[in-house]
């Protein structure tokens, strides 16, 4: 890169390159002035795309504004200095064509790179912030590699076309991520320059995944002994340890011998892994061209500036080692060419556009603050002309529909190959199991030998969103979200298989007995519980090896000792409050062990016989004090009783007949849980939203049939009564009626008519006379039995009379109106016989 000084010879009293007088007829032959070869003649294949129709394109897209041509003249003579002054630099990707392609033979389609930038805000809360955006540009376009890749594109696609091809070059990406993020009010540019092979190839091969970097380990199979082990107030002291200080510190030497030779060991295996996984030297070291964005300080309170690789969606710190140099930059407004060494990287590098001595600018454009002291400053009217401004952009407006914001990747899946894993990439319900995520990490380089796979999934009705294979162990880890059926939170197994080793972790309060957690192993199985009315916090069953040719069945498998574990009740005595109770079924005892009190060291125990029980339930023996022993820790008090023993002992053996059916209950609850998982891992149903009227098929029907009945129902209201179908249909629905066929038509409807209105006479008529007799019998039994009836009677008597008297009232109204109305609607009904066209030809 050249320095400043031969830079400083060339330039003139106004300081920066040399801009030439423009002469009116050079302005209007522009577009043809400028069609010169500014960019490499490397040209990149239009791979993926469809053929774009210039008839449906707006004019701005295949022709050229007055402004613009001026502007191609301008970046052509800037171009011209650039390239006499610096030789040795690449030329100014300044002009590329657009995707219109060629016009004629002569003259071709050049754009201006700021004016191809849009500055566009998309309706969506998610791409409001550069990352995320950045995310969604990198996930949503394919890479298209430069060829040569040391070369620039001669042709910069719209950000339009690029979201309907999601095919680009880095300049394409640059372009559209650049514009969108103009619009959510970053100040953004375009970067060229140089980077790493792995950078510009979007290679990350060698890159750990974003998935694995701060991972923290989860340990599934709970606390160690270690942590649950509790530390005792009195517990025993260690004896002395009697051994030559001259011994401990010849072993500490070989010790610390030791650990220096293990730590050499190390740092060599590592030297020879990282010798192994070292790339390949690069023969275009510092020559690959790629473009990315650069986001400076001051707006949306970004405190430092940044690189953003398009291709990655990934921000980087200026001084990272994947950028080797800028040639340029540049946004809506200008264009800016770096005048500083890259010879170390871009770490060293000042990004003040307005110092001409680090930046030359194609167009001479004050910063903001300038302009404002200058319009405060202005009083007297200038005849100066203001400086050329850049022409608005070309571009159409972009958008971005809903369903490409959803599908985010092409064809709606990506994988990508990282170091030692493999990240699959879906689209929610484009499988049918609901998985959207799966990374697979291997234990080689070469990605052969696979180490753990998981996996994670949205939308599932059984709410799973996570499930972990371990390919060492065979051990997969399920996880769910609240709101499963089966009350889990994590399921940790081996097989599906009742009786084998697994681990089911549940929602805290989900369950109805508190139970927290289910851990079994094919002798054994414990649970935890949390939040019980009995404080029992754990339950740990033994079971007994089953005999030849028994039931293998966890409902049979024989019990051999439960161990039960309580939490400590403040309203009983420490000694009174049971602690652990071990029902020993195979040795026929029970042994209970109460809390500690705070004065004792040792608790207080009790270990009770039971009764020898026939095959027929009754008792072979009857209870003797024998069966009871213990230890009472105060030996000052009284013994307890007989009676209080034998109480006791009733108490805890029903209670060990409640534990068993309880265990029972646990074993059919893991074998239908099992069931269950089967059922719908065989057949995977999605949670699909009522809102979500793409996807629910039930919602489609249902507005399909709301529609269709709407529409009926309107043509129904629409269709006039036809007076005349009932009586036409008696002839045989004639197309033309003869002269008698209308008058028989006409007698018929209007005597239907008279009938209507008699019966509707009659119908009034029998009503007021049952009224009416309904009153006279009243009134002859309230006559009959006037002396007799009560004060209660006499008031429902003239209630009923006035209720009576009311409705033969409304009755006479009817008949009176009904007598008005009849005639009038006869006349009414012979007038519209007589203007029906079927009829009245003839009438």
């Amino acid at each position: 890169m050249e320095t400043l000084l031969e830079l400083e010879e060339k330039e003139d009293e106004g300081g920066g390159i040399e801009q030439k007088e423009l002469s009116p007829q050079e302005l209007l032959d522009g577009e043809k002035a400028v069609n010169i070869n500014i960019t490499s003649p490397g040209d990149t294949p239009f791979g993926r795309t469809k053929p774009v129709n210039l008839s449906e394109c707006p004019s701005a897209y295949h022709h050229n504004s007055p402004q613009e041509k001026q502007l191609l003249v301008i970046a052509d003579n800037f171009s011209s200095q650039y390239s006499h002054i610096f030789p040795s630099r690449k030329p100014l990707f300044l002009c590329p064509l657009n995707e219109c392609g060629v016009k004629s033979p002569v003259c071709l389609i050049q754009k201006f790179v700021s004016t191809t930038l849009r500055s566009t805000m998309l309706p969506y809360s998610g791409l409001y912030d550069w990352d995320n955006c950045a995310s969604f540009v990198a996930d949503h376009l394919v890479l298209q590699a430069l060829d040569p890749p040391i070369e620039p594109p001669r042709r910069l696609i719209s950000p339009t076309l690029l979201l309907e091809t999601q095919t680009g070059t880095c300049f394409d990406v640059s372009t559209l991520l650049c514009s969108l993020l103009l619009g959510a009010g970053y100040d953004a540019y375009c970067v060229t320059g140089y980077a790493v092979r792995e950078m510009c190839l979007l290679d990350q091969s060698r890159q750990e995944c974003p998935l694995l970097v701060g991972e923290v380990e989860v340990q599934v199979e709970g606390t160690s002994a270690e942590d649950e082990r509790q530390v005792r107030k009195y517990a025993v002291k260690p004896p002395r340890e009697l051994r030559s200080n001259f011994e401990r510190a010849q072993q500490e030497l070989k010790e610390q011998e030791a650990r220096a030779e293990l730590l050499r060991r190390q740092q060599e295996a590592q030297r020879l892994q990282e010798e192994l996984e070292r790339s390949p030297p690069d023969p275009l070291q510092g020559q690959m061209l790629h473009c990315w964005v650069l986001v400076l300080a001051g707006k949306r309170e970004i405190r430092d500036h940044f690189f953003i690789d398009p291709l990655t969606g990934k921000g980087y710190a200026l001084g990272d080692e994947s950028f080797l140099g800028v040639e340029a930059l540049w946004n809506q407004h200008n264009y800016w060419v770096n005048m500083q060494d890259c010879g170390r990287g871009c770490s060293d590098m000042e990004y003040n556009l307005g110092d001409t001595t680090m930046w030359e600018s194609v167009l001479f454009r004050i910063t903001e603050k300038e302009e404002e002291e200058e319009l405060e400053e202005e009083e007297v009217w200038s005849e100066e002309p203001k400086p050329f401004e850049m022409p608005r952009s070309w571009v159409d407006t972009i958008a971005l529909s809903k369903q490409d914001l959803e599908r985010r990747w092409p064809g709606g899946s990506r994988s990508t190959q990282y170091r030692k894993a493999k990240l699959e990439q879906f689209t929610p319900y484009l499988l049918p199991d609901g998985l959207v995520t799966r990374l697979t990490t291997y234990t080689d380089l070469e990605c052969e030998e696979v180490d753990v796979v998981r996996e994670w999934y949205q939308n599932r009705l059984d709410h799973l969103e996570e499930r972990e294979l371990q390919r060492a162990t065979n051990v997969t880890i399920e996880r769910f979200s609240p709101g499963c059926k089966l009350k889990l939170k994590t399921h940790s197994y081996v097989s599906l298989a009742p009786g084998t080793e697994r681990r089911m972790d549940f929602h805290s309060g989900a369950c109805p007995d508190g139970l927290l957690r289910r851990v079994e192993t094919p002798g054994q199985m414990e649970e935890t519980f949390d939040h019980r009315d009995d404080l029992l916090y754990s339950r740990h069953v033994f079971y007994a090896r089953s005999p030849e040719g028994g039931s293998q069945e966890p409902g049979g498998r024989p019990l051999e000792r439960v161990v039960e574990r309580f939490h400590r009740d403040a309203a009983k005595a420490a000694r009174e409050d049971v602690a652990e109770r071990v029902f020993l079924f195979a040795e026929g005892s029970i042994e209970v062990t109460f809390h500690l009190e705070d004065d004792r060291i040792i608790p207080v125990r009790r270990s009770f016989v039971k009764p020898r029980v026939l095959p027929d339930g009754q008792r072979a023996e009857s209870w003797r004090p024998g069966m009871v022993t213990g230890y009472q820790g105060d030996p000052h008090e009284d013994p307890p009783k007989n009676v209080y023993l034998y109480e006791m002992l009733t108490a805890l053996m029903d209670e060990e007949e409640k534990v068993a059916l309880q265990i029972k209950h646990s074993e059919t609850e893991v074998r239908e849980i099992l069931a269950t998982r089967e059922r719908e891992e065989s057949n995977p149903e999605l949670r699909i939203s009522i809102y979500d009227t793409a996807r629910n098929e039930k919602v489609q029907r249902y507005r399909e049939d709301m529609i269709r009945a709407q529409e009926e129902s309107q043509k129904q209201v629409k269709k006039e009564i036809d007076l005349l179908a009932p009586f036409l249909a008696r002839l045989g629905d004639p197309e033309v009626l003869s002269s008698q066929q209308a008058q028989k038509v006409l007698e018929d409807c209007l005597a239907n008519q008279r009938m209507r209105m008699i019966e509707q006479d009659q119908i009034l008529q029998a009503r007021y006379d049952k009224e009416t007799q309904a009153l006279q019998h009243e009134q002859k039994r309230y006559q009959i039995n006037q002396l007799n009836m009560s004060k209660e009677e006499e008031e429902r008597y003239h209630a009923y009379c006035s209720e009576t008297v009311f409705k033969i009232g409304v009755i006479k109204q009817r008949q009176s109106r009904h007598k008005e109305i009849t005639p009038q609607k006869h006349l009414a009904l012979k007038e519209k016989l007589i203007r029906d066209p079927r009829l009245a030809p003839h009438l």
